[in-house]
């Protein structure tokens, strides 16, 4: 199923028609502005145009662009008390004005690599990555890699693999490093060794010698079960790189490893890959050698089991096609009774579905449901219940019927880092589609 805003992509096209944008965006633009110095003043936030340095461009600006600067500005003006809230309302403002002001998403990228950083030190997983937004200057990445703990490579994976993409003549080697350091704690980053033997060169010795020490140095396999994929890409993608009886030593060692997991469809999987690719290297005789020589390896492959789908997690969101077939009759009053997650998501779609169509009445008692119950979820927040993604989703919904409406919304959510990540959801959808209303 597609969430909520993949689903709103995908019907933007059809129903920018219907909206009428462009016989009446100067008006709304004007009224924007107003409602942004008033809302300003109001919070006490001095207006950032005239005491920003880069005062001077906002005259080149469109209207559409002044009205996403503001916005922008606001929204990371606001105070977010959780650190890793606060890292993401910097990650979505640098992705929403970095077409418009680099200077400005240059700040937000530069105070979100340094909490991300802290937040590694202290033992956390970053909500989201600003080392792989690819925008974090090389002295910055260079200072996240030396500073990261040995014990924090699994952690800060993909934080990794974005400082190796952007800046790799700098953080290549210490990133080799600390990955290699990990290794002899039996704490493999598999993805990462994958993206540092691709910048190394596949044949290097580098390279070589670490596919042979990352499967002789496998972690506990219970606990790391649903990395067992990542180790049979590994495998599958380094094997035919190594000696053969290099090859064939990680891959009775993967497969001993993964004979010591729950029968599932993901165990199924990785046997067949490792298998898959050690006869390919090795050839149909060197494999079956391979095999004779390890019992436990040799069960392993041959108790593989059928192929079976992956359960992947289900995405989150509503269907905006269900929403669409409901259209023209209310129901709000079947709402109500649904959890808060799932009243908030399916009033947004329906908002949307009916708001695009032309109905504005009823869309605004569907988002009245959606923020209200937005509070609810962000009240109780959980890590099973994705808060900030019920409150982007829901932002950038009543964004594409009405952006205005939708700022105001956004503004009186009652948490504060609530309303800047729904804020930000309006200026993406501005930035993309203009002001609705």
């Amino acid at each position: 199923m597609l969430t909520l805003a993949s689903e709103i992509q995908k019907f933007n096209l059809e129903f920018k028609v219907v909206q009428s944008i462009h016989h009446r965006l100067a008006i709304f633009i004007a009224i924007a502005g107003l409602s942004l110095a008033a809302t300003a003043q109001r919070s006490g936030v001095k207006n950032p145009a005239k005491s920003s340095p880069g005062a001077d461009s906002v005259s080149k600006l469109t209207r559409e662009q002044k009205f996403v600067i503001d916005t922008v500005r606001m929204a990371v003006a606001l105070p977010e008390p959780d650190p890793q809230d606060r890292l993401r309302v910097l990650s979505s403002a640098a992705d929403v004005v970095s077409t418009i002001d680099k200077k400005m998403a240059r700040s937000f990228w530069s105070e979100g690599a340094r909490i991300e950083t802290e937040l590694v030190r202290l033992g956390q997983t970053p909500a989201v990555s600003m080392m792989s937004s690819g925008q974090v200057d090389c002295a910055t990445a260079l200072n996240f890699v030396e500073n990261l703990p040995e014990s924090a490579v699994l952690r800060a994976e993909q934080s990794l693999i974005g400082a190796m993409t952007t800046c790799p003549k700098q953080t290549l080697d210490p990133v080799s490093r600390k990955l290699d350091a990990g290794l002899e704690k039996r704490m493999v980053a598999p993805r990462a060794l994958m993206a540092a033997m691709a910048a190394q060169g596949e044949r290097s010795a580098w390279s070589r010698e670490h596919f042979a020490k990352m499967f002789s140095s496998l972690p506990e396999p219970q606990e790391n079960a649903a990395e067992a994929e990542n180790f049979a890409a590994m495998y599958m993608q380094m094997s035919g790189s190594v000696d053969k009886d290099v090859a064939a030593k990680a891959g009775l060692q993967f497969l001993t490893w993964l004979g010591k997991l729950e029968d599932s469809p993901l165990r199924s999987l990785s046997i067949r890959i490792t298998t898959g690719a050690m006869q390919q290297t090795l050839g149909d005789e060197g494999y079956r050698n391979a095999l004779q020589s390890d019992i436990v390896a040799s069960t392993t492959a041959q108790n593989a089991g059928q192929d079976r789908e992956i359960e992947r997690p289900a995405p989150e969101g509503v269907s905006i096609l269900a929403a669409m077939d409901s259209r023209g009759t209310d129901q709000t009053e079947s709402l109500r009774g649904l959890p808060a997650i799932d009243r908030a998501r399916a009033a947004a779609a329906h908002g949307f579905a009916t708001g695009t169509a032309g109905d504005k009445q009823l869309a605004r008692k569907y988002f009245d449901i959606a923020f209200s119950a937005a509070d609810e979820v962000w009240e109780a927040r959980t890590p099973e219940a994705n808060a900030p993604a019920v409150i982007q989703e829901i932002g950038e919904a009543a964004a594409q019927v009405d952006s205005l409406n939708a700022l105001t919304r956004a503004q009186k959510l009652h948490d504060s880092s609530a309303q800047a990540i729904a804020m930000l959801a309006v200026a993406r959808v501005v930035a993309s589609n203009g002001v609705t209303r």
